[in-house]
């Protein structure tokens, strides 16, 4: 290629990448240049084939300084685009009156993409970025290698042949500068190299220049193009430094922030006392940090909006987390609320209703104190601009909870339906109405701010904070109240039974309308995701699985049991036919009530609830009552009676409302799912052994064969472009009844997988193998939804014995109490698995030491998932002023988190 010299000052850009396509593919380069089509892919530059070479070139006239380029590749098919490069757009520098030819490859998500996360980037292996070598001739080799394995300690250096490379002596290595985005960069001058050079990239101490590694491969060579008539530099981006043997294993604590303890607690941890963990994990050699979420859930302000996954707002952070002693109060109000907070402080469990009331208060104090000044502050004005696509509608949908005593904003009158014309009216013209607006958005700003001055404490720890995305939203929250068409209101969603619940659990949450979303490109998720990023390094999915498919369950349901999974592939009627099975959509799919079994479901009562709640169909057969005939019905019937009697019918009709062998499809009307553990019901056993057996392969297929490609599309076409769009280290909570195409498609995204050893993914076993789990993962002992370890061994002693004798390979009888010696040696072998990640609640750190851990292991337990009422209130026993002193402990714990 050829370029002719000019009077005027540009730069020419010579591009080309050797890529394969097939054909009627095309290959477009789209840039921040206008010649590049400014980002703006319809703009893009259509690039020209020659000789296994897609090449562009491109003219800068005029340019005064030098300037940054960014600019990626994309394949067009048929008019769309049908792929882009992986991760952000490439950036270059150009000086001004120097000409440039760009040798690229394409972008693929490596291996280790994983590496490029801001968990690693920004707080693992974090590195201040350089000055970008100069240019200081007008002809060479301008390399970029991307490497992403090595701390501030350390650096990249390149080593050759030449003496300008230092003969392949390492100390004599030429350095590259960091540029960010794990990149490294270094100009080389053409007169002081060969025509054709062998060299390799090295890892290096910084100071010492001590060689940790040689990059892996063969050496590597550099072909200077021959560009006759003008000097041009040379560009080679995007190599790759080749370290095939690289793993990172770290570890973590995982407590949610409501339980963390301090001296200066406000009866519930806050995000002060989050700063003063991140002392703790930082002391004791960790990197991670992992909590609960910590959107608002307030809906009446008691106990019951102590569960973190009932979130009000996806975006609005909860104010009881507001840590106060950073807003202290003038005069002697201060004093008069710091005794009634110390006395809260004392008790060892939350009380969520008195602390969120004081807390509350407290806050209104200080807008009067503080509103005015912060409202004008440059810097509360910017967060408004910045959050006002979620803030606006929450701070409305909060007062307007306030004034009608109610989330169900069905019940708002005139409000009932979101506008923000008629919002916006109302607050401009009632001082009130505007005082209120302005308090809530004061509160967000508090917190939004203090949180982000914690994740910045973090980053200089070297600790990453992992939060939560809970997979569902409250029905009656400021996002289901402005954007309604963005969920299915006419059901609810939960989860199949498991270990966990054997009617299933129904978390009550709408599910979620994927058509209109992705009509929207999935802004909504993607808003959630951006926000997240302002606090979190890594982040949690909440059940994974809602993303491949999610249990969808009749709104007239109290249980799991009659739900189906969405979306499905429900089977027609002539199909169930063809497939054997008599189908008989009466007998099949309305509860079906003999005789022969009513007895043995209520026992002495069945004659009363024969009379009472059923009426007779025929000699042995009965339906229930019209107003008896859905488990809401039911419950609403037997809400005031808690007597033993009651509860026993009560429980009992709930389980006639169950005995169906399918339920009926919500869109597709005459499609039928064969109802989840349909073998357990009397329905079942009153089939003929032929149809049993016809029934039994049906469901088999049905719910582990029938849907595995279906939901693995489901997935990647929602996930994909979510997980892009964030930095964020994505993690999945893939517990539960899982689809054969979860692993591949977590494997494919470099998702990280949840191993919990005593809930095997394997059903064969009661333990997983911890040597043989995946590499991206993270591993446990136990989670917030399940007993710590302590808590565990007491349960099941069969399962207790089992495990001392095969898995801790000790003799004898297995003691009742689990010791500080037995828990250390199972963390010792979480410790020692090949999970890249092994994150413990802070209970199980605590079960090593004898003299640390809670006398009652009951009271370590956070949450009990059969129980939809449960009350989330455990906190630490000890504060974490004193957890920091512990120098024994702590010595300890830094030994074990040093994996290998």
């Amino acid at each position: 290629m050829r370029f002719t010299s000019k009077k005027q000052i540009m730069s020419n850009l010579y591009f080309y990448i050797e890529f394969h396509t097939s054909f009627g593919q095309e290959l477009y380069l789209c840039g921040s240049l206008t010649e590049l089509g400014n980002l703006n892919e319809n703009s893009a530059l259509k690039l020209n084939y020659s000789r296994g070479f897609w090449i562009g070139e491109v003219e800068i006239k005029d340019l005064n300084e030098s300037k940054s380029i960014k600019y990626y590749y994309f394949v067009k098919e048929k008019g769309s685009v049908s792929r882009r490069e992986w991760g952000e757009p490439r950036e270059l520098a150009v000086e001004k009156g120097k000409n440039y030819t760009i040798k690229d490859s394409w972008k693929e998500a490596p291996a280790d993409s994983y590496l490029f996360s801001s968990a690693f980037t920004q707080k693992i292996f974090p590195h201040q970025i350089d000055k970008r070598p100069t240019l200081n001739c007008n002809k060479g080799v301008l390399l970029q290698v991307v490497c992403p394995y090595i701390d501030a300690t350390e650096e990249v250096a390149i080593c050759g042949e030449t003496d300008l490379l230092g003969n392949w002596s390492p100390e004599k290595a030429l350095s590259l500068a960091y540029i960010g985005d794990s990149s490294w960069e270094i100009f080389l001058d053409e007169q002081k190299i060969h025509q054709n050079v062998s060299y390799k990239f090295i890892v290096r101490n910084k100071n010492t220049k001590q060689i940790k590694h040689w990059e892996d491969g063969e050496n590597r060579n550099m072909r200077l193009s021959e560009n006759y008539g003008l000097d041009t530099v040379q560009v080679e981006k995007y190599l790759h430094y080749r370290y095939s043997g690289f793993s990172f294993k770290g570890t973590g604590t995982a407590i949610p922030v409501f339980s963390l303890r301090s001296r200066s607690s406000a009866g519930i941890g806050d995000f002060l006392d989050l700063r003063k963990m991140i002392d703790w994990v930082s002391l004791t050699g960790q990197q991670v940090i992992q909590i609960l979420p910590i959107n608002d859930t307030t809906t009446t302000g008691i106990k019951s909006d102590s569960y973190p996954y009932n979130a009000i707002s996806c975006f609005a952070l909860h104010p009881i987390y507001l840590g106060l002693s950073e807003y202290p109060l003038r005069g002697n109000k201060m004093e008069k609320y710091l005794k009634k907070f110390a006395k809260l402080n004392e008790s060892d469990k939350i009380d969520y209703r008195e602390t969120y009331l004081l807390k509350i208060q407290y806050i209104r104090d200080l807008f009067i104190q503080e509103g005015t000044e912060i409202l004008n502050s440059h810097e509360f004005k910017q967060f408004f601009i910045d959050n006002q696509f979620w803030l606006f509608s929450y701070a409305c949908y909060s007062l307007l909870r306030d004034k009608y005593k109610t989330v169900d904003f069905s019940k708002w009158g005139e409000f009932a339906d979101y506008n923000e014309t008629k919002l916006r009216k109302i607050i401009s013209e009632s001082a009130e109405v505007k005082n209120e607006f302005h308090f809530y958005c004061f509160v967000q700003f508090l917190l939004d701010k203090q949180l982000k001055d914690v994740a910045i404490y973090a980053r200089s720890k070297g600790v990453a904070l992992k939060g939560d995305l809970p997979i569902g939203v409250n029905r009656y929250s400021a996002d289901v109240w402005t954007k309604p068409h963005l969920f299915n209101l006419n059901t609810q969603t939960g989860a199949p039974p498991d270990d966990f619940s054997v009617f299933g659990q129904n978390w009550g949450f709408p599910t979620y309308n994927w058509t209109a979303m992705r009509a929207e490109n999935y802004d909504w998720w993607k808003k959630r995701f951006k926000k997240m990023t302002d606090f979190f390094d890594m982040y949690r999915i909440d059940h994974i699985l809602g993303f491949f498919r999610i249990w969808e369950i009749p709104l007239h349901s109290i249980q799991g049991l009659l739900g189906h999974f969405y979306p499905a592939l429900p089977y027609k009627a002539e199909e169930l036919r063809d497939l054997g099975i008599s189908f008989d959509e009466k007998r099949m799919t309305e509860p079906f009530i003999h005789n022969d079994f009513l007895n043995e479901v209520f026992g002495s009562y069945a004659d009363e609830v024969k009379n009472r709640y059923l009426n007779r169909s025929s000699v042995s057969l009965f339906a229930l009552k019209e107003e008896f005939n859905t488990q809401r019905k039911i419950q609403a019937c037997f809400s005031d009676k808690k007597d033993d009697k009651s509860i026993s019918i009560r429980d009992g009709l709930f389980s006639l409302c169950n005995e169906v062998l399918f339920v009926r499809d919500r869109e597709q009307h005459n499609s039928y799912h064969p109802r989840i553990l349909a073998q357990d019901t009397f329905s079942y056993r009153c089939l003929s052994d032929a149809e049993k057996e016809a029934y039994d392969r049906l469901y088999f297929d049905f719910y582990y064969h029938r849907h595995n490609d279906f939901w693995r599309s489901q997935a990647i076409q929602k996930l994909l472009p979510l997980i892009n769009s964030t930095p964020m280290l994505t993690c999945g909570e893939d517990l539960g009844m899982i689809p054969h195409c979860v692993p591949s498609v977590m494997d494919e995204l470099q998702i990280l997988s949840l191993e919990i050893q005593r809930m095997p993914k394997n059903g064969d076993c009661h333990f997983s193998d911890l040597d043989k789990i995946p590499y991206l993962s993270v591993c446990s002992t136990s989670t917030h939804d399940i007993s710590p370890i302590r808590l565990w061994w007491q349960e099941i002693k069969e399962i207790r014995q089992l495990y001392y004798n095969e898995n801790l390979k000790i003799e004898g009888v297995a003691p009742e109490d689990c010791t500080a010696e037995i828990c250390s040696e199972i963390l010792r072998q979480h410790l020692n698995s090949p999970a890249m990640w092994v994150i413990l609640p802070w209970q199980d750190w605590m079960s090593i030491s004898e003299k640390l851990r809670r006398k009652n292991a009951a009271e370590e337990r956070i949450n009990i998932p059969s129980d939809p009422n449960h009350y989330w209130c455990y906190r630490m026993h000890i504060m974490i002023e004193q957890l920091l002193q512990e120098e024994v402990l702590n010595k300890k714990i830094m030994e074990f988190s040093k994996r290998r």
